[in-house]
């Protein structure tokens, strides 16, 4: 046999034992990982019950059935209102936004939750790239009229409260969560107010 004829006889039987060993991973991995939720669900609770105390919680929000904000045509995007009167720094602040950015994903992408819509997600991940602004208001008696507008809209709404170990007093309402809505309901609540 020349020495070419080794060559590929030594690729195939190394291609051949790559691939036996790689789907023997894969196998024991998707094994594995239909265990997963279970394990995530309880490690998840445990780890929601010691950080309630040490970080930033949302307040008991409504689960809001949106699905008749679909029929609104027109840009989709999320508002994030931030309190002014903490004077949060910008990177605190830009923590809350990410809260509550994931608080009301989580929400609209639920189906156990009345808040589900995946069409409404949709549009707003692939509308117009996941669309967010960020607006300012003077304090949290303000934040909360926006919060009670957007549900009496129709709108899923969250209020981020923070833990208080760093620049501000615990449980202060921090940031107001909007969406993701139509651009023209969300304006009915923010339009008057500044960017932040």
């Amino acid at each position: 046999m020349s020495n070419f004829g080794i060559a590929i006889l030594s690729i195939s039987v190394l291609s051949f034992v790559t691939g036996f060993y790689t789907s023997q991973f894969f196998q024991s991995s998707s094994s594995r990982a239909s265990k997963w939720p279970q394990s995530f669900d309880l490690a998840a609770r445990r780890h929601q019950d010691e950080t309630d105390e040490e970080d930033e919680k949302e307040e008991e929000d409504l689960d809001i059935n949106s699905l008749a904000l679909n029929d609104i045509p027109g840009e989709v995007r999320m508002t994030l209102v931030v309190r002014q009167d903490l004077k949060m720094g910008k990177g605190k602040a830009a923590a809350q936004c990410s809260h509550a950015t994931l608080s009301l994903y989580k929400k609209i992408t639920n189906p156990n939750s009345d808040a589900y819509n995946p069409q409404m997600v949709r549009r707003w991940e692939y509308g117009n790239g996941q669309a967010k602004i960020t607006l300012q208001v003077p304090n949290q008696e303000e934040m909360d009229m926006l919060y009670a507008q957007a549900i009496s809209l129709g709108i899923n709404a969250c209020i981020i409260h923070d833990a208080g170990r760093t620049q501000i007093a615990a449980g202060s309402a921090t940031v107001l969560g909007l969406g993701p809505a139509p651009k023209k309901v969300l304006d009915q609540i923010t339009g008057e107010l500044k960017l932040y």
